[in-house]
């Protein structure tokens, strides 16, 4: 990123960090930074292993990865 406001520079991982805040950390309030690490280690897990994706297929990302791997 070359400024501030270039949320165009990294988009994707813009993003997910918007997916991660409006999805986890803002509906559940942590109390503190160890409550936080573990949340997002759950959030990351069900982002990557059961969330389905609309830009690839409605697909969680391990399974298209495992797709994508087989071809």
């Amino acid at each position: 990123m070359d400024g501030r406001g270039r949320a165009l520079d990294n988009i994707f991982v813009e993003r997910l960090w918007r997916n991660v805040k409006h999805e986890d950390v803002y509906l559940k309030g942590y109390a503190n930074m160890a409550e936080l690490m573990i949340g997002l280690a759950q959030y990351f897990s069900f982002y990557n292993r059961q969330r389905l994706h609309t830009s690839i297929d409605f697909l969680t990302p391990v399974d298209y990865e495992a797709l994508r791997m087989a071809a």
